[in-house]
């Protein structure tokens, strides 16, 4: 990971700039792009975008509106074929898997827009999500199992804040704890990476600090890309901060270093 006064890398790899962050034995990548590119029509929304992240890291990425980083992020999921360029997650080629064949890989997102059963309660969304990572559904499980899906159960509820809420429909909890349970759901699937598609959106000041310390928390024992636009939230927990504009990565860095970023600010952090 880059010093908290190391220069940013930018887009033109110019010399004296930080470059990317690469595999070690310790630190393997956990997400590698290579060149990856995704046209609509005449619009490159991605223009041949090389992207790294190694095991353990929290990496924001933030940018402008239309900067590509949705279109991104949804690659990565297999939520969107790219043009060109090539996914790798886990080591594995992931461009052309499906969302179901790459979240069988360890990796979970967690959506903007909750996708929560509101009409069940906050233990039984959560145990549905564990079950959703056997090879296969079987009603009649073995005690053993049961006891292990029960114990996630209990744990995920407890990581986010929702162990006195277990026996709650989920269509009764506040907008917070609904964001909350989504994570939750991401994480009964028990990852290795997990994707944060602005976990924080519509969220009070409280619920947004909350949630940025239950980050934190997570990325002790997991990978985690977020993409979200409170640069509190940003500058505040990210490892690495990784800036899109116009399809392409802008800067890459330490979040002082994105801060103090003169490129980086005349395209997004001026005035925000």
């Amino acid at each position: 990971m880059p010093s908290q006064d190391s220069a940013t890398r930018t887009a033109s790899g110019r010399p004296g700039h930080a470059q990317s962050p690469q595999a070690t034995e310790e630190r393997p990548l956990i997400v590698e792009t290579r060149s990856l590119t995704k046209s609509f029509g005449a619009l490159r929304a991605v223009d041949a975008v090389d992207f790294s992240l190694p095991q353990g890291e929290l990496r924001a990425i933030i940018g402008p509106n239309g900067a590509g980083k949705s279109t991104f992020f949804a690659m990565l999921m297999g939520r969107i074929a790219p043009s060109a360029g090539e996914i790798h997650i886990l080591g594995i080629d992931t461009t052309r898997r499906t969302p179901h064949r790459i979240s069988r890989l360890g990796v979970s997102l967690a959506f903007q827009i909750t996708n929560i059963f509101p009409n069940l309660t906050v233990s039984e969304n959560v145990r549905l999500a564990a079950q959703t990572r056997a090879m296969s559904f079987n009603p009649l499980r073995e005690a053993t199992h049961r006891k292990d899906v029960e114990a996630l159960v209990e744990s995920v509820t407890a990581d986010v804040g929702l162990a006195s809420k277990r026996g709650e429909l989920a269509a009764n909890l506040s907008h917070g704890e609904q964001k909350y349970l989504e994570i939750g759901l991401a994480l009964a699937t028990r990852p290795r990476l997990l994707l944060l598609d602005e976990p924080t959106a519509g969220m009070s000041a409280q619920e947004t600090r909350d949630t940025a310390a239950l980050i934190k928390r997570l990325s002790a024992s997991l990978s985690v890309i977020l993409v979200e636009h409170d640069m509190d939230v940003v500058m505040s927990i990210a490892d690495v901060v990784t800036v899109f504009h116009d399809g392409r990565i802008l800067a890459e860095g330490a979040p002082n270093a994105i801060r103090a970023n003169p490129d980086v600010q005349n395209v997004y952090l001026r005035g925000a």
